[in-house]
């Protein structure tokens, strides 16, 4: 017998460029997945910027808004708070491609039922895989701090150069504030801006040593080191390495 309430719930859409608004229902947790184009994902402490077989973990009741870097292919699972346990927060993921499929086959047989066996089966092993997900350093997290704030904003604005203050006793303290509330130096933070604002062109295809010039890196090499060293992979091959 199953119950009235399913356990998983989908939605597919193909929203053009800009922003967009995905259904956001209390007590449910949200798998937001890219098959294809890039995907913003804002909340009020950070940005995440999802290329193709990525995805980000929204846990219920957080507000989000979500913008499109072109066309964008978006397939979403619902999931009844407490169905999965993750760590806290919203994350990005690397999806592989097992999980590709299923996330691809169930989308559009929601809404499914734990009880249901069959479904039960399904929802099962997709719970499994959320479970194990590695995840992915394509967050740009926003300081709280009205100074550094305003500094992350101007890194993500115009990453290719941002000048910092040139009082010593500014910058140790713009520093101090940033590690405390991103996890990251200045340093680090300008880098995850440079790495996520080439995401989406690299998903374009545009040339990689004209991105590498145009978020401040003096030659492709340089790029190329940066990108491995954080991503694992080349810009090359960043979007063919889950499949």
């Amino acid at each position: 017998m199953r119950q009235d309430e399913p356990d998983v719930r989908g939605y597919a859409v193909t929203p053009p460029c800009g922003s967009a608004v995905l259904p956001q229902s209390a007590g449910w947790d949200q798998l937001i997945y890219a098959t294809s184009g890039v995907m913003s994902v804002h909340t009020g402490d950070g940005t995440w910027v999802i290329p193709p077989d990525r995805a980000v973990w929204v846990p219920a009741g957080i507000p989000h808004r979500i913008e499109m870097a072109g066309r964008t292919a978006v397939r979403t699972l619902y999931l009844r708070a407490g169905l999965v346990s993750l760590p806290g927060g919203c994350r990005a993921v690397n999806v592989d491609p097992l999980l590709r499929e299923l996330i691809r086959y169930a989308v559009p047989r929601c809404p499914l039922f734990v009880a249901d066996p069959p479904q039960g089966r399904l929802v099962g092993v997709i719970l499994d895989l959320l479970a194990a997900l590695p995840t992915a350093p394509l967050r740009m997290p926003l300081p709280s701090d009205p100074r550094a704030r305003s500094l992350a904003s101007a890194i993500r604005d115009s990453p290719a150069g941002v000048s910092l203050p040139s009082a010593m006793a500014s910058r140790r303290t713009l520093e101090r504030l940033f590690r405390a509330e991103t996890g990251l130096s200045i340093g680090q933070y300008r880098e995850r801006a440079r790495l996520l604002a080439a995401l989406p062109r690299l998903a374009r295809g545009e040339p990689v040593a004209r991105i590498a010039t145009d978020v401040g890196y003096a030659t492709p090499s340089a790029f190329g080191a940066m990108f491995k060293r954080v991503l694992g992979v080349s810009p090359t091959r960043y979007f063919t390495a889950l499949v």
